[in-house]
């Protein structure tokens, strides 16, 4: 914060340079306490540009109150001054959370963790800090209520009864001795019939008095944080969970962006489509745009439109091929599919294929960002869950996109689908599309 604004100050000859930047240091550093930005689980949360603003927000009321009180400063070059600072700032979080998530992935700067829940919901835990790494956590122990058996593995060292203890440390001696024998930082508790309301007030007396953090599982999943707000009545802790975003500002602002950034995008990419057209045309016989049919929002069918990647009759020959399928799921995939054309397969790998699909986005048929749209006979076997997936409008990029494509097994493409469906943000559309670039030239899971 302290550097782009004394450049910027220092350029517009203002008086009292350096007084203004040390004022919006002290202020700047003051708003982060203020609002924990500096604590160590902010990280856990990845690196959202929302935070910044509003503190970047309160940082230039902060400044207009202390004009209007003493007369120091000029607020109007302080707001010029400030943007490169909002920008470095932003950039700054992103690389310093990148940097956490490579770490993490070496399994370095962990929180170890003690889980305490019954047997099932311990390897529910266990499970699903395994199958990411974009946590801080890693599971060390458990204390398991009851006498069932824990089947992902760790190490279970201690038993709890399933009733109710009687004495004040009956849960909390067993429980700190296994804490501190593992080294646990923090103890999960996976909150259930057996262990809540005064059993688990008193566990938590007994470890936070041993210096011990205690966190308490819900039994949520993929909730984004935005969407929970903790409220009390009558002594109970409520968690209130906001319905996914379906209407209002944030759906008007992305119907814009996917407008606007299609058509600007076809103008820009125009010489591009001319010189892909050519190449296919040249490649083979057979059309340069293949138009085929996909399920959109809600259901409702639409034609979707791509480069041509294969040969003319890859659709009759789809069934001669289904039992080599590669893929899990609904999806058909194949890694050296025999219908691809030679340009066919070097326009998949940059998902150059999928070009025109920006004029899918600029009638309404798409979105930039949204889930992978499917084909009618794949939408024909989904169950309950999976329909969710068309609760939005399919993206000509997304999770699936970015994380990995035609590697991901389908339980991971769905569940990506779900995080997002249930949990999209414009500026979580924004970052899914500065990450495609990535995704795109490193061409992994395209084919």
């Amino acid at each position: 914060m302290a550097l782009p604004t004394a450049v910027a100050f220092l350029a517009t000859g203002v008086a009292h340079p350096v007084q203004q930047v040390v004022a919006i240091t002290v202020i700047w550093v003051l708003v982060g306490l203020a609002a924990s930005r500096y604590a160590p689980w902010t990280w856990d949360e990845g690196a959202p540009v929302g935070p910044v603003v509003r503190d970047w927000l309160v940082l230039l009321g902060a400044l207009a109150v202390l004009r209007a009180a003493s007369g120091f400063g000029d607020t109007p070059t302080a707001v010029l001054a400030l943007c490169p600072a909002l920008a470095v700032t932003v950039v700054c979080r992103k690389a310093i959370h990148r940097r956490v998530l490579a770490v993490r992935r070496r399994a370095r700067g962990l929180r170890r963790v003690l889980v305490i829940g019954e047997p099932g919901a311990v390897d529910a835990v266990v499970g699903q800090l395994a199958e990411r790494t974009d946590h801080g956590y890693v599971v060390v122990g458990a204390c398991v209520l009851g006498e069932g058996d824990v089947l992902s593995g760790v190490p279970v060292s201690a038993r709890l009864g399933v009733d109710t203890p009687t004495a004040l440390d009956e849960d909390a001696v067993p429980v700190a001795e296994a804490a501190e024998a593992l080294g646990a930082d923090i103890v999960f508790v996976a909150t259930d019939r057996h262990m809540c309301g005064d059993r688990l007030r008193r566990l938590s007396w007994a470890l936070h008095d041993r210096g011990r953090r205690l966190m308490a599982l819900p039994g949520i999943v993929e909730v984004a944080r935005r969407r929970v707000r903790i409220t009390s009545a009558a002594g109970l802790t409520l968690l209130d969970i906001s319905a996914p975003t379906r209407r209002g500002l944030p759906t008007l602002l992305k119907a814009a962006t996917d407008r606007a950034g299609s058509l600007l995008l076809l103008m820009v990419l125009a010489p591009l489509f001319a010189v892909v057209a050519l190449a296919v045309r040249m490649s083979s016989p057979g059309p340069v745009i293949y138009r085929q049919a996909r399920v959109g929002r809600n259901g409702t069918p639409f034609p979707m439109w791509k480069f041509r990647t294969m040969v003319v009759d890859a659709d009759r020959r789809k069934g001669d091929l289904a039992a080599a399928n590669e893929h899990d799921g609904h999806m058909f995939k194949l890694r050296r599919d025999p219908r691809v054309t030679s340009v066919g397969r070097f326009l998949r790998r940059y998902s150059l294929d999928e070009l025109p699909q920006l004029a899918n986005v600029l009638l309404g048929h798409m979105s930039l960002v949204g889930p992978r749209p499917p084909l009618p006979e794949e939408v024909a076997r989904y169950d309950e869950v999976e329909m969710r997936r068309l609760s939005v409008k399919p993206g000509l990029t997304g999770l699936w996109q970015v994380s990995g494509r035609s590697d991901l097994s389908w339980h991971e493409t769905v569940s990506l689908d779900l995080r997002y469906v249930d949990n999209w943000s414009w500026t979580w559309d924004m970052t899914v599309m500065a990450r495609t670039v990535r995704a795109v030239l490193d061409g992994r899971g395209a084919y």
